[in-house]
């Protein structure tokens, strides 16, 4: 026994090590190193410190942010002030920051799934370089860091509850319920965790194994405990009736065939906000697996290993299917169908395909010797594969924290227009007013998930034309509006032009008086405009920086 001690020891420490490998060049690059661009960079980021910023970090439900849309986007729109990762944000320079949050997530995540698959799925000691290598790939893989624990905590919240429901709860798995929500999203994630939980438990009930209060209890409890740590969503989502963004946000779109195709792609690709990465070596050995349980048929004592593989089907279907255009009459008829993406029950895939995988490992190690040695190849093969999903490999050719936000350039302009910022309002062409935002700017076009629907309304004039003359820009604005970005037909929807451009923006159709009306007095365009003086705009100056990506045209208002 204290030989299997010291392994698995042993086996934990090289884990560990593996997961600072793979973080190393976010505290070693700082500013220099690459990450996400998609829901990172262009928002989150940016929010973070426009919400330090603000001074409304404790503000009441009805506060505002003034540095975004005329003040009118809501302080709820920046999510709980009892968020951990909205402090590390605001006692940390970004890219710490940045990098204690991803270490905080994968640490967790690995010791989730080590803990869930010993205890529950998986439990035996020879089992131990299967559970450690698939809690250490299910740590590595590209989680959406904004997301938090939001999914990769899903098996840590499992774990626990599962002690509970057995009547094995101690003191520490109602620690794990009390503290996740404060660096997990209900609605990024563990809403339909815990309404899973709640199917879970009823079906224990239906199948006469008692009514088990403390699992019920666990289960409410934590979700009390996220409605408390989430107070200003709830409010936001049930007590405000001002018609928002969302509203208008029409999600059911696809044809069958079409649900059907993106049915087909999640399950073998998965979604960008939780990938997986599982279609090179996991698939394989799952298909194997449960190719051998249905040779040999062996349902009954895989029974586990081929449920999670049904599961993870019908949440790919269920996640393509929530966009077909059958649901229309329903969304129609129930509003919130629409303004809340009952999709995301396949955020509960990562913790589903990662537990399948350790199963399906067991399975083929059950085989013989030369099946076993395959078991841990495909563990081996899956951790290097993951490593080249690094930030620092698969991001390379997008700019640095530090080319992105250009905060030099930008202090610049700023010194350049020589007013108070709060005096006037800036938007941008070709970048993401995020960039804007984290400078300090005061901006009249944002990314976030809702703002009032007067100002979508109003903004839109602005842009019109030029909406009218692209219809993909046109839908993408009207049916979602999430992005309040100055869109042109010309560029449509591309926002990151690099300075290293030749284009120029020809046939630019803006409503300048209502860009005005609004406060609108400087834009930053990443590129030229060959019809300046038609749009009631003239060029300033042109700033470019070595340490920038962007080479920023500044026109102002006649």
């Amino acid at each position: 026994m204290l030989i299997e001690t010291k392994k698995e020891q042993r086996f934990i420490i090289i884990a560990l090590l593996v997961i600072a490998a793979y973080l190393s060049p976010l505290f070693i690059l700082q500013e220099n190193a690459h990450i996400r661009v998609h829901d990172n960079l262009d928002s989150n980021l940016a929010w973070y410190k426009v919400l330090t910023r603000s001074g409304e970090m404790f503000g009441p439900v009805n506060a505002t942010i003034p540095q975004i849309i005329n003040g009118q986007l809501s302080r709820n729109a920046f999510g709980t002030e009892y968020s951990i990762i909205v402090w590390l944000y605001a006692l940390f320079p970004t890219m710490i920051a940045y990098g204690l949050s991803q270490a905080l997530t994968r640490i967790v995540a690995f010791f989730g799934m080590y803990w869930l698959l010993k205890k529950h799925f998986l439990p035996g000691e020879k089992w131990l370089f299967l559970q450690i290598g698939t809690a250490l790939a299910f740590a590595l893989t590209p989680f959406w860091p904004s997301g938090m624990l939001s999914t990769l905590g899903m098996p840590l919240a499992l774990w626990a509850l599962l002690n509970i429901r057995n009547g094995e709860g101690a003191w520490t798995d109602y620690l794990v319920l009390t503290l996740l929500p404060f660096y997990a999203s209900i609605v990024l994630g563990f809403f339909f965790f815990l309404t899973a939980m709640g199917f879970f438990w009823l079906t224990d009930c239906l199948r006469g194994k008692g009514w088990n209060l403390r699992f019920l209890a666990a289960i409410i409890y934590m979700t009390v405990i996220f409605m408390l740590v989430e107070y200003r969503l709830i409010f936001s989502f049930l007590l405000i009736d001002e018609p928002n963004s969302r509203d208008e946000y029409l999600n059911a779109i696809l044809p069958f065939w079409r649900s059907v195709r993106l049915t087909i792609k999640n399950y073998l690709l998965g979604h960008t906000h939780v990938m997986t990465v599982h279609t090179l070596f996991i698939l394989p050995a799952i298909f194997t697996a449960i190719w051998i349980v249905f040779r040999k048929k062996l349902w009954k004592q895989e029974r586990l290993f081929v449920f999670l593989f049904v599961l993870n089907i019908l949440l790919s279907v269920w996640y393509a299917f929530w966009f077909y255009e059958g649901w229309l009459p329903l969304i129609k008829r129930f509003h919130f169908l629409g303004t809340f993406n009952f999709a995301r029950y396949h955020f509960l895939r990562p913790m589903v395909i990662y537990a399948c995988f350790a199963l399906a490992l067991k399975v083929l190690s059950l085989q013989g010797k030369s099946w076993a040695r395959t078991a841990k190849w495909y563990v081996v093969l899956q951790l290097l594969f993951l490593g080249l999903f690094n930030d620092e490999i698969i991001y390379r050719e997008k700019p640095t924290v530090k080319a992105f936000f250009a905060e030099e350039m930008f202090h610049e302009i700023e010194e350049y227009i020589a007013l108070p910022k709060d005096e006037y309002r800036v938007a941008s062409i070709g970048i993401h007013p995020a960039i804007s935002q984290y400078n300090g700017f005061y901006t009249l076009d944002t990314y976030n998930n809702f703002y009032p629907l007067t100002y979508k309304h109003q903004f839109r004039k602005i842009i019109e034309r030029e909406l009218d003359k692209n219809k993909k820009v046109r839908t993408y604005f009207d049916k979602w509006g999430g992005r309040c970005y100055i869109f042109t037909a010309q560029l449509g929807k591309h926002y990151m032009i690099k300075k290293d451009s030749k284009r120029h923006l020809k046939h630019l159709e803006l409503n300048t008086g209502v860009f005005k009306k609004m406060g609108g007095r400087f834009i930053f365009s990443a590129l030229p405009i060959d019809n300046a003086k038609e749009n009631q705009l003239l060029l300033m100056k042109v700033f470019e920086s070595k340490t920038s990506a962007w080479k920023i045209y500044l026109y102002k208002t006649l």
